[in-house]
């Protein structure tokens, strides 16, 4: 097999010795302190990995420190009721994340023994390479390399690969084998570690610190000052979508949804309705515009629109599943989605 390294100048066993060596040392000086790097364990090292994909880590850490309050290990996970690991989960978007991970935590600890390969470990729920590679290098040094967005932008960099990929998911599927070849086999964990915390905090997508960097003697595109190039991703067309919603309140509190267990993404997770029960279509229809908010998730751009109504004392509706009368008092307790918590805030309430 032609190795991705034949064309650089690390194809000398020497210069990669120097360049693991160079991104060692470095992350042994200027390694982030952070709370699953302290007192390092299986479990914090999986609950961070899932937290961390598609979110910063100043995102992650109050979650993550709260997270293990609540839930310390597998065991104290597995036995917590669903809607317990969601409202912990609150504002952090992506759900099927919390899910998972909930499932995971019940499989790991009904195990007598923990596995330490990839493989094992990929076949568990929202787990996939990354993760695998992580988790088992990080855990049980492993010789498994990681291959992440920020890996990617090192890599194509370091060997100025302009190769045009379709997405991040296939720049990293090509990438995993160069990965792999570079990967320090003596301390597979904290290299993964380094080479993600040098994609993260120096090699930025956008002014990255190559006059700082440890690894710059070994980076073809740093040399050149033509970063901006790598990694080349196909350009995603962004799509809009417009919404609209409906806030209705009666003397039971705010009508709130949420679609059923297993049938959605944010199943058991509360939102502002999008369709109003049978008995309250009239009702929306007469709604006045209260709100236009815009947000974004992957490619989507949406254009909300909240129209309000209020419904005349005494007025009894019989709601369907997924639908219910929340007061202001009770939303403390409910788990929302991150965005209608804060436009509930911002509108008319004040849930924490």
């Amino acid at each position: 097999m032609t190795s991705q390294i034949l064309n650089h100048p690390l194809k000398d066993p020497r210069r990669i010795k120097s360049f693991r060596e160079s991104l060692l040392a470095w992350y042994d000086d200027y390694k982030r302190e952070l709370p699953w790097r302290s007192q390092p364990g299986l479990y914090k090292t999986v609950v961070s990995e899932f937290m961390l994909q598609q979110t910063r880590v100043s995102t992650v850490l109050p979650y993550f420190e709260r997270w293990m309050n609540l839930f310390p290990d597998f065991t104290a996970l597995a036995k917590a009721p669903e809607e317990r690991v969601l409202k912990a989960w609150e504002g952090l978007g992506y759900y099927s994340r919390a899910r998972n991970l909930h499932k995971l935590a019940r499989q790991v600890d009904s195990w007598e023994t923990i596995p330490v390969d990839a493989k094992s470990w990929q076949a568990l729920p929202g787990i996939g390479p990354y993760v695998a590679a992580a988790v088992t290098s990080i855990s049980f040094e492993q010789p498994e390399a990681v291959c992440d967005g920020n890996v990617v932008r090192v890599l194509t960099r370091l060997f100025a690969n302009d190769e045009l990929f379709k997405d991040g998911a296939t720049a990293q599927k090509k990438l995993r084998p160069l990965a792999a070849e570079l990967l320090d086999a003596n301390r597979p964990g904290d290299y993964n570690q380094a080479l993600m915390e040098l994609g993260a905090t120096v090699c930025h997508r956008q002014s990255p610190l190559c006059l700082t960097c440890s690894v710059i003697d070994h980076c073809k595109g740093g040399k050149t000052g033509d970063f901006a190039r790598y990694p080349n991703l196909a350009k995603k067309k962004k799509s809009k979508q417009k919404i609209t919603r409906y806030w209705i309140e009666s003397e039971d509190g705010l009508l709130l949804c949420s679609a059923a267990k297993g049938s959605a993404r944010l199943a058991g997770i509360y939102e502002l309705p999008e369709n109003l029960p049978p008995e309250l279509k009239k009702v929306g229809h007469d709604a006045k515009p209260l709100a236009t908010k815009k947000r974004t998730i992957g490619q989507v751009d949406y254009e909300e629109k909240i129209h309000r109504a209020v419904l005349p004392k005494r007025t009894k509706i019989t709601l369907p599943e997924g639908y219910r009368w929340v007061r202001w008092a009770e939303l403390d307790d409910l788990t929302l989605s991150g965005p209608h918590r804060k436009w509930i805030r911002e509108l008319g309430g004040n849930p924490a």
